[in-house]
């Protein structure tokens, strides 16, 4: 029998959520995931297997809602780059969330499709820092 946990699962996953946001799935190195959680190497495999089933683990306590929330939308994001063309578990995670917040909208597919891709295509903008101008912002410079 394995021993208890000595540690918060939540607070865990919150901060090693921080990390992927700032450095992307790739970016990761498991040094940084040991650091941003305090767990010791050993615990972090013992409690998540690995890098990957860190993300899984954070990617699915952070979708499990119908948040809209930009650190969600972000690490949705960071799923749909850099993971769900070749893992088909991130890639059903991702689906999932999409598909919840598609049924909180009208029942319109189409326009339901358009307003999760004007929603994902915000979060990307922002996310690269990138500010498009209005037609009047333009008009003036």
């Amino acid at each position: 029998m394995g021993r208890k946990r000595s540690f918060d699962d939540d607070e865990v996953l919150a901060r090693a959520r921080k990390v992927f946001l700032e450095h992307g799935y790739e970016g990761t190195s498991i040094d940084a995931l040991v650091k941003a959680t305090g767990l010791l190497r050993g615990s972090l495999y013992g409690a998540f297997g690995s890098k990957r089933g860190m993300f899984v683990a954070a990617l699915r306590d952070a979708t499990d809602s119908e948040s809209r929330d930009s650190g969600v939308l972000n690490l949705v994001l960071v799923a749909l780059m850099e993971l769900s063309d070749h893992d088909l578990e991130v890639r059903g995670l991702v689906r999932d969330y999409l598909a919840k917040l598609s049924c909180s909208g009208s029942g319109d597919t189409n326009a339901v499709t358009v307003d999760v891709a004007k929603l994902l295509g915000e979060t990307l903008l922002q996310r690269a820092d990138v500010r498009l101008q209005s037609d009047d912002e333009r008009g003036k410079s």
